[in-house]
């Protein structure tokens, strides 16, 4: 065995200062160069005296690399393409090495090769902010991690700026506590609002996902570690999420779910993509070359690291115990890393090797897959991490951008905002007490604290109604405390079951409604990674939730007094049924650490609102397009199988195109100012190649605001049924002071206007007559333009895939 030497001085800074001084070496790709120990003072040398070449850290990284998979054996290679395994989870241990070694709380690690000097690069879980274990074993110190708003909140800023600037904050941190690869951004359609993980997730849109991930991808890379791009693709459900079997048109797969990342990958170049449980028409997405090889890498350009997600490729976490996935399939298809790696797995890919189902071309290809991500990443290069980001300054972004994701759904007769301090506040509604910062499973984060909206209110100045708060609070920990022990007494999966309001006579609130100035009712949700939401008591209010708003509205309108609600939810709840009789709703998701503090600086108008539905409301569930066939057949907990009869009518495409009255629609929201459109400017009249658009939009109110321009397209639709208009594009101005105005201008191209034609299996815009609309909403009349293509354009021919394996036909208006 080759003697390995510790790095007992850094050769980069000798490396460093030779390279700017040298020539570049010629490199014989066949005959590699020999470094000798009088070329280097300090190096790790094997027992020839020589420098290895992946060693050199002047010649490329693909040079290193494949160096480096030419010394490796073949059980080193089988192994390396699998994880050091998930100690703890239902009795399995891990296969060699511990994730708990280096940074507790971590999701996984890639396998460490001692004899060559190839350190293992750490992943851990982080869509909104990095999770890791706050507590050590022996170690007094504390490791905690900033909180930041949810998914939806995040994505409700429409400021890509401002989100890359989180992802900054979320990179820092995990470099800090010495992590590589972070699983995140998490960026899946919303197809149906009951879906358990939408909290995780940015929009029913693909633009708007695609975009707010891709800033958050460059963000959080900015740091020098890496982001996984997940779920790829189509994880729009928790029910049955290892094995259901999704039925989805080669048409809406391109348009719907895969646009977003087609948009992220472009834009962003992620370290890894993370593929999804479940199979597309009768294939696991881990084992289909279609989805990995030919689109990601060979149509988009993808040159990263695909691994699966934890325990992908199985059927339930109950196959697990001694049976490997199809191995062979998933490394062929292009799946390079099996996470979190199981040692049948490893002896799988090692006889396939052998008797040749597996190609060596296809193994030594992940293989370098793998190492170019672990060559790059902060471990291979010996940075030293500190265990100490800077929380503080990262816990002033959170409470910025939860504020900013804010939404004001409803604001009759200015109830908000609420400046008056003297004036006391009847906080109505467990949540009050007991505020949701974040979703749970691995979205969680384990922070230091949780701003709740009480002491959001207090920091602010608020003055609280304490006889109503002293009632609440007995009540709220006695509620939540038993909430939280059926959960455990089940697993840490199960789902979400919301908190029982306290009752009160309608005398109690005619009492509170004459000794206080006005009514503030938070509802509240929460759900998470494992399980989906329901209907009744979740996505539907429950009869006491009905009942308290309906006696607190009455009891406080009678006196001429506002009634506001504060959602603290993570996604869609019905609405149309009381938002008539309460004043305000302001929508503040799961705000992050500093939720309370954010939610206090809108309500008392430090903050105005700028934040926009990145998804529709319905008047009732069953308007949603999914709705009648979710989450599958058969009905009940496992269903096999689930048919996107909808196609790429999802969210307002179906509202708009099949006339459905949504209760609040998309990129819909309110501020404390008015803004007004001008008319939209074309560079031109036909379309040639591209085309720009320009709007100015002028603050016509009194307060300072910024406001979301969205820009829609309406297609001729003579050649295929098209949705009624399409987001394209998007932009947010900065603060505008009042009588000020801003152009912004947004570029179009022919893929922007095309439409996915499965009989030329191409993206095509066909001719006629477009118009452009610029918008503060889907439901908007806005300002529009006409422009003219003058002929079919073939935007782009892809490759063929997704061939059905269910007959079946998508819905059109």
């Amino acid at each position: 065995m080759k003697k390995k030497y510790c790095f007992a001085f850094s050769i980069l800074p000798v490396l460093a200062a030779l390279l700017a001084a040298a020539p570049a070496p010629s490199v014989n790709p066949i005959d590699p160069p020999v470094i000798t120990v009088d070329d280097l003072p300090f190096a790790d040398l094997n027992h020839n005296g020589r420098l290895d070449v992946y060693e050199d850290y002047r010649l490329s990284l693909e040079e290193r690399v494949n160096d480096l998979v030419n010394q490796m054996t073949d059980e080193e290679k089988a192994a390396y393409l699998t994880g050091t395994g998930k100690p703890g989870n239902d009795g399995l241990t891990n296969v060699v090495g511990s994730v708990e070694g280096r940074v507790p709380g971590a999701a996984g690690t890639t396998l460490a090769i001692e004899r060559l000097g190839i350190p293992a690069a750490l992943l851990a879980d982080g869509p909104a902010g990095l999770r890791i274990k706050p507590i050590r074993e022996n170690d007094t110190n504390t490791y905690y991690c900033t909180a930041f708003p949810v998914g939806t909140s995040l994505a409700s800023t429409w400021n890509t700026a401002l989100i890359e600037s989180v992802g900054r904050s979320i990179g820092s941190e995990t470099k800090e506590y010495g992590i590589d690869v972070l699983l995140a951004p998490a960026l899946n359609i919303h197809r149906n609002p009951l879906c358990g993980r939408n909290y995780e997730y940015y929009s029913e849109d693909p633009v708007v996902a695609g975009k707010i991930a891709a800033a958050m991808i460059n963000g959080i890379q900015a740091n020098g570690v890496g982001t996984s791009l997940k779920h790829y693709a189509a994880n729009n459900q928790e029910t049955n999420r290892f094995s259901v079997n999704e039925h989805i048109s080669h048409r809406a797969m391109r348009e719907i779910y895969l646009r977003n990342f087609e948009i992220a990958i472009r834009e962003s170049k992620p370290w890894t993509v993370m593929s999804s449980y479940n199979l597309i028409n009768g294939t696991y997405t881990s084992e289909s070359r279609e989805l990995l090889t030919n689109i990601l890498r060979n149509e988009w350009g993808f040159n990263g690291v695909v691994m699966s997600d934890w325990y992908g490729g199985y059927h339930s976490l109950q196959e697990l115990v001694g049976i490997s996935s199809n191995v062979a399939a998933q490394v062929g298809a292009g799946n390079d890393l099996l996470m979190p790696g199981m040692k049948e797995q490893r002896a799988a890919i090692l006889q396939a090797m052998q008797n040749g189902t597996l190609s060596r071309e296809d193994v030594d290809n992940s293989v370098k897959r793998i190492l170019q991500m672990v060559l790059q990443s902060p471990i291979m290069q010996k940075y030293n991490y500190s265990s100490k980001p800077n929380l503080k300054a990262h816990a002033q972004v959170t409470r910025d951008v939860a504020a900013e994701g804010m939404i004001l759904l409803k604001n009759e007769g200015n109830a908000l905002p609420f400046t008056d301090t003297s004036k006391s506040i009847a906080a109505f509604g467990v949540t009050s007490y007991a505020f949701i910062s974040g979703g749970t499973g691995s979205g969680d984060v384990n922070e230091a604290y949780t701003v709740s909206l009480l002491e959001g209110m207090s920091n602010a100045g608020f003055k609280v109604d304490e006889a109503l708060k002293a009632q609440y609070i007995p009540y709220t920990n006695k509620v939540k405390t038993a909430e939280e022990e059926r959960r455990k007494k089940l697993n840490k999966l199960a789902r979400h079951l919301r908190l029982i309001e306290m009752e009160f006579t309608q005398q109690e609130l005619e009492q509170l409604a004459a000794k206080n100035d006005v009514a503030f009712i938070t509802i509240g949700r929460n759900s998470g990674e494992g399980s989906d939401r329901v209907i009744d008591n979740d996505f539907n209010l429950g009869e006491d939730e009905h009942r308290l708003i309906d006696g607190v509205s009455k009891a406080f309108h009678a006196k001429g007094k506002k009634v506001v609600v504060i959602l603290n939810i993570g996604g869609v709840i019905e609405t149309a049924g009381w938002k008539d009789k309460v004043d305000a709703i302001l929508l503040a998701w799961q705000p992050g650490q500093e939720g309370g503090n954010s939610v206090a600086d809108v309500l008392g108008g430090k903050v105005n609102p700028s934040g926009k539905l990145t998804m529709t409301f319905p008047i009732k569930y069953e308007d949603t397009p999914s709705a009648k066939n979710w989450p599958g057949t058969p009905a009940g907990a496992d269903p096999d199988d689930v048919t996107y009869e909808e196609g790429v009518y999802v969210g307002y495409r179906y509202f708009d195109s099949f006339k459905v009255k949504p209760s609040f629609a998309f990129g819909h929201g309110k501020s404390y100012t008015t803004f007004e459109y001008k008319d939209v400017k074309l560079s031109a009249k036909n379309f040639n190649g591209s085309i720009t658009a320009a709007v100015i939009v002028k603050n016509t109110g009194k307060a300072a605001g910024k406001e979301v321009v969205q820009l829609y397209v309406s297609a001729p639709g003579k050649t295929m049924d098209k949705p009624v208009q399409e987001l394209k594009a998007f932009g947010k101005t900065k603060t505008l002071a009042p009588g000020e105005s801003q152009m912004l201008t947004f570029t179009l191209t022919a893929k922007d206007l095309a439409s996915f034609s499965e009989q030329q299996v191409a993206w095509v815009a066909e001719p006629g007559k477009y118009t452009v609309k610029a918008a503060g909403a889907s439901n908007d009349k806005g300002k529009t333009a006409i422009f003219i293509v003058a002929k079919e354009i073939v935007a782009e021919k892809v490759t063929p895939a997704f061939a059905p394996d269910k007959q079946y036909k998508d819905i059109k208006p």
